[in-house]
């Protein structure tokens, strides 16, 4: 199905791209919200990978790759958002003010930012992807850009050193 969709999508059916988009939209959400910080920046980042993905869904050469394809376009969003701003947003703490499971989401989220925030950048991205995301190790190469084997890597010493600083919170 999804095959015969972006097939329609290339031919210029935008029925057919919204569908497509719309399969996933959650997933999408999830993963410009980690990027981004804040649902308004995450769903400004998200309307910019639609039209890029409407403009360019004719390039795709392989129709069983879109999702991943689409990912990656998210993802250079994101980063084309940050380079525009030549600076990192973190959640604000009004942002935080709601119901107490909101509240506890949002300190469970705080404390993973921060210890991810230990990490370098990499490390962060390729965790956050994995565990956060739910995608795997080949869908995140693609989506970085990086080698499977620099993935692994990046996550090993990434959660071998939050094993660390974890551990030593739990010391003291």
């Amino acid at each position: 199905m999804t095959d015969r969709l972006v097939k329609k999508a290339q031919k210029g059916d935008k029925e057919a791209l919204l569908k497509l988009i719309l399969n996933k939209q959650d997933e999408y959400y999830r993963i410009a919200l980690s990027y981004m910080k804040n649902k308004d920046d995450a769903l400004d980042v998200m309307e910019d990978m639609i039209v890029i993905l409407y403009e360019k869904i004719h390039t795709l050469k392989k129709r069983e790759s879109f999702y991943s394809w689409s990912k990656t376009i998210l993802v250079r969003c994101c980063y084309d958002t940050f380079r525009k701003r030549k600076k990192t947003e973190f959640l604000e703490e009004e942002e935080l003010v709601a119901q107490d499971d909101e509240i506890e989401s949002a300190e469970i989220q705080i404390d993973l930012d921060q210890m991810l925030a230990q990490l370098n950048p990499q490390q962060a991205e390729m965790i956050r992807l994995k565990y956060l995301h739910d995608l795997d190790l080949k869908t995140i190469g693609a989506i970085t850009n990086t080698s499977l084997g620099t993935v692994k890597s990046r996550i090993y010493y990434g959660l071998k050193k939050l094993y660390q600083l974890y551990r030593g919170e739990q010391d003291e």
